[in-house]
């Protein structure tokens, strides 16, 4: 057998590496019988010389295998489902899709992870509200399914263990955008849920992970591959993320905003999103016959109410109280009396008159990060009260001086450079650009299974 730093050798190399290396590496990692500084040059030599499919496929495979596999009882058949996105800014729409999809008779068994990068975290996000606990066993993962239809939680300690070492160092490494780690830790994670089907919600453009269409295509053909691969039907959706997804980014806001996307008034690009990747789950698990049918069925849970009354229910099994869920879902609530709200508002005034044509999502969310809306290493806290929301909306005509964000924070203060950079985020045009402005759509492309 190969000692490890042959293993990194070879691979620093650009060497291809035998399923038994690959066994080798992940086993290695699961017993922490490699060092973290070893784990790291691996990350790294996998980063610049990357992986033949064949490799990924078996690093995904192993990965999965490096922990427990769930199993759903014989009536589920079929029916249990997950969404993963490769990560966003404002990107909630977990918060509203899952319960969507329990309302229409789904399991959907959600292990999320944590903030990455720039990019906020399911479960930073959930953590949010008092009393929810993502820690969840897999008898009580069961248990919510059972009765609720949803649940989201964080990686239970028997799942997919690899994973849990590989990516917090893959952000302390700089490594996060290596295509096979990226497939890697996704499909093993989804693969060990014993999913029916899986929807990926690949992103591209400024505020993603890949910046164009066609390296984000890349990475959707390598998802879908590991995935089925692992017999999980996967299909893709490609979606463009230069701005962000709604109004709010940050952890508390952002649950604000889904609440009241559940609650009937969510922004359009959000429920274009929820509608469309929910409306392509029920398209592959023959619940419905075409995309439109599946689109108007996730509208009308969410609109109806049927998808917060599951929201409201996972809540209280993971340990919110019943007062506090019951608030959080009633019609006429002040969030801030539950949630926490930062010490500090500011908001930024327009610059010019004109129509806004681009935010830049990417500025708005590394600023928020340095406020400490994200982490810089793994197990640091966030402060779930930093964040922005966004006063106007792309193609809105404006005035002078008009307030266009409003920014919470606490300590530390932003600084004149960083606002001066959220300010440049802002782009204005002429009147005449308007029209062309509100007709854009998130949805780029489709890859479904045959």
């Amino acid at each position: 057998m190969q000692s490890i730093p042959d293993l990194i050798r070879k691979k620093r190399d650009g060497e291809t590496f035998c399923d038994e290396e690959i066994k080798t590496f992940v086993e290695a990692v699961t017993n922490k019988t490699m060092q973290e500084c070893q784990i790291g040059a691996m990350l790294m030599a996998i980063w610049q010389k990357g992986m033949v499919a064949k490799e990924t496929m078996t690093l995904t495979r192993e990965m999965m295998l490096s922990g427990e596999v769930m199993s759903w009882p014989k009536e589920w058949a079929g029916l249990v489902v997950d969404k993963h996105s490769t990560g966003g800014v404002g990107d909630k729409v977990s918060l509203v899709l899952a319960p969507a999809l329990a309302a229409c008779g789904f399991k959907v068994p959600k292990i999320s992870g944590r903030g990455l990068a720039h990019t906020g975290g399911t479960l930073d996000k959930l953590e949010s509200i008092p009393g929810y606990n993502i820690q969840q066993s897999a008898a009580q993962i069961l248990e919510i399914l059972a009765s609720v239809g949803c649940c989201i939680v964080g990686q239970t300690e028997m799942l997919v263990p690899a994973d849990r070492v590989l990516y917090d160092l893959r952000d302390a490494t700089s490594t996060v955008d290596s295509l096979p780690l990226i497939t890697g830790s996704i499909i093993s994670k989804k693969g060990a849920e014993s999913l029916s089907a899986l929807v990926l919600d690949v992103k591209f453009g400024r505020a993603a992970l890949c910046k164009d269409l066609q390296s984000a295509k890349q990475l959707a053909q390598l998802l879908v591959d590991a995935g089925n691969g692992l017999g999980l039907r996967t299909g893709v959706v490609l979606s463009c993320m230069d701005a962000t997804i709604g109004r709010c980014v940050g952890n508390s806001l952002e649950v604000i905003e889904s609440l009241e996307t559940l609650k009937g008034n969510g922004p359009d690009d959000l429920m274009e999103l929820v509608t469309t990747l929910g409306g392509v789950l029920l398209l592959m698990t023959g619940a419905v016959s075409d995309l439109s049918e599946g689109r108007k069925k996730i509208s009308d849970v969410v609109i109806g109410g049927a998808a917060l009354s599951k929201f409201q229910a996972m809540m209280e099994k993971q340990g919110v109280a019943k007062e506090t869920a019951r608030a959080l879902c009633s019609a006429h609530t002040d969030y801030y009396s539950i949630l926490r709200k930062s010490k500090h508002q500011r908001e930024l005034k327009t610059p010019a008159d004109g129509v806004v044509v681009d935010v830049d999502g990417l500025v708005l969310a590394e600023v928020l990060h340095k406020l400490g809306a994200g982490r810089s290493k793994a197990g640091e806290p966030v402060n779930h009260s930093v964040g922005a929301e966004l006063l106007v909306s792309l193609g809105q005509s404006i005035g002078k001086g008009m307030s266009w964000l409003q920014l919470h924070y606490e300590d530390p203060a932003p600084t004149p450079d960083q606002i001066n950079r959220l300010q440049n985020a802002l782009t204005l045009g002429k009147r005449e650009d308007a029209q062309t402005q509100q007709k854009q759509t998130l949805v780029k492309e489709l890859l479904l299974p045959d």
